[in-house]
């Protein structure tokens, strides 16, 4: 069954078209990949679907219903919830406050013992009290990851979550994403250049090239489709 549906997205931004009737599904209860080369449209379908921007044309359902009549500011209370590529938190206050801030933000009041309690689940319990920028770049982003899991999504938006990290560190990552989706039974959308990270822990993948979907399968077949081949390598590869 599709919890996520994108259908036929079309996003214009002057004359450039950013989205090209792009369409996917992401079933209930998997971890889907979404890549692409650098420019490919892949944050930018994380913006549609979290109603940052509003596509020109086509729709995109969650659980069955469109999600283009719901405001930004409700999507997380649709069951979405997101992490940035860039690390957007609030360096001098505490993880703790982070996490309190961010699900506020979200739309969702926790108290001080959910927010502990997320942190305890992601590993971060013992530094909760410490600010954020004095934490390793990895652990910081495990604190926007508990942000987001704070807020009790179904479907949990990745954009690019291994960035930065060492090889030891993505190997833990690809370990956790697994463990959200079999312990907590979230649905995650991973956007990631990783793709050691993505073909190890992806059921199916997508592929996305100057807006279009260009293939999409298995990690296997996606590997071996030559238009995939084509985009991340060139023409001559």
């Amino acid at each position: 069954m599709a919890l996520l549906s994108v259908r036929d997205v079309t996003l214009r931004f002057g004359g450039i078209v950013a989205l090209d009737e792009v369409s996917f599904t992401v079933a209930a209860g998997t971890i889907t990949g979404l890549i692409g080369p650098n420019g490919a449209g892949k944050t930018t379908v994380f913006n549609v679907v979290t109603r940052l921007y509003r596509p020109d044309e086509g729709d995109v359902l969650f659980e069955g219903e469109s999600l283009l009549r719901t405001p930004a500011h409700r999507i997380v209370r649709r069951g979405i919830a997101r992490t940035f590529q860039n690390l957007n938190l609030f360096r001098t206050m505490s993880v703790l406050e982070n996490v309190l801030v961010g699900a506020h933000a979200r739309g969702r009041r926790v108290g001080a013992r959910e927010a502990l309690d997320t942190l305890d689940y992601v590993g971060l319990a013992d530094v909760a009290a410490r600010p954020a920028s004095a934490l390793p770049y990895g652990t910081q982003k495990r604190v926007e990851i508990a942000r987001a899991l704070v807020a009790k999504p179904r479907l949990l938006l990745l954009d690019e979550p291994a960035g930065g990290l060492n090889h030891e560190e993505v190997d833990e990552l690809g370990v956790f994403v697994q463990r959200l989706r079999d312990e907590l039974g979230l649905t995650v959308l991973l956007v990631e250049h990783h793709m050691g990270l993505v073909m190890r822990i992806s059921e199916h993948v997508n592929v996305l090239s100057f807006g279009r979907k260009i293939a999409d399968g298995t990690p296997e077949q996606v590997q071996a489709d030559d238009a995939v081949i084509e985009a991340y390598l060139g023409a001559d590869a």
